[in-house]
C-alpha cells in the first residue's frame, strides 16, 4: 500500500512487468531503481536523465523502496539465488567456443 503522495508516482498492477511495484504508467520497476541508485551507486539525477524520469519519480520509488526495504530486499536474494542456481546447471559454451574446453 502506498502513500496518497506515492499514489501518483507508484502503481502495482498484476501481470505488468511481472507483479512488481513500478513507476506509474512505466514498466520501470522500484526494484530497479533501488539496484541503479543502491547497488550501482547511480544518483537520481543520473538515473533520471538516462531513463526519462522525473526527479519526483525517481525519489518516489526511493521513498517505497526504504519503507519495503526488508521485502524487496528478501525479493532481491530470493532472484540472487535462483540466478546461482541455473548458472550453476547450465553450463557455459564459451570456453568451448574459445578453444579451451
Amino acid at each position: 500500500m502506498t502513500t496518497p503522495i506515492l499514489d501518483r508516482y507508484i502503481d502495482h498492477t498484476p501481470g505488468v512487468a511481472g507483479g512488481k511495484v513500478r513507476i506509474a504508467g512505466r514498466r520501470i520497476t522500484v526494484t530497479d531503481i533501488a539496484i541503479w541508485y543502491e547497488r550501482l551507486g547511480r544518483s537520481a539525477d543520473e538515473i533520471s536523465s538516462e531513463y526519462d524520469l522525473t526527479l519526483a519519480e525517481v525519489y518516489a520509488a526511493l521513498a517505497y523502496y526504504h519503507d519495503h526495504r526488508a521485502e524487496i530486499d528478501e525479493a532481491l536474494r530470493t532472484s540472487d539465488v535462483f540466478v546461482e542456481g541455473l548458472k550453476q546447471q547450465i553450463a557455459s559454451k564459451l570456453p568451448g567456443k574459445l578453444g579451451g574446453g
